[in-house]
């Protein structure tokens, strides 16, 4: 196999070593960014851009079992009607704007 690109880096006595910025640049990652190491059995190894996992979130995820075992408990509390008067703000709100929901999102987005 031919090599694309070659690059050497130290190990320092704690096991940590610096990622060459021509490696970093060529996999996709920067400062933050999460790098695989793979070993086969010939002892190679290879780095590539570790893959995103969904990580859960156990206060959202006890928020969201409180909200099912409450709404189980009162359904009658759990949906309720959306206020006319809301509504009637937010039509006034976004008058004369024109919103296309298959468009795709550019920038940032904050939640």
């Amino acid at each position: 196999m031919g090599a694309l690109l070659k690059e050497e880096s130290t190990i320092t006595a704690k096991g940590q070593t610096t990622v060459p910025k021509s490696v970093r640049q060529a996999l996709g990652v920067d400062y933050g960014g999460r790098i695989a190491f793979l070993i086969d059995e010939q002892h190679r190894v290879y780095v590539q851009k570790a893959e995103i996992e969904e990580t859960a979130d156990p206060v959202i995820d006890r928020f969201l079992e409180f909200l099912a075992r409450d709404m189980a408990k009162h359904p009658e509390k759990s949906v309720l009607p959306f206020p006319q008067s809301l509504l009637d703000r937010a039509v006034t709100l976004t008058a004369g704007m024109t919103v296309d929901l298959d468009a795709e999102i550019k920038g940032d987005v904050s939640i």
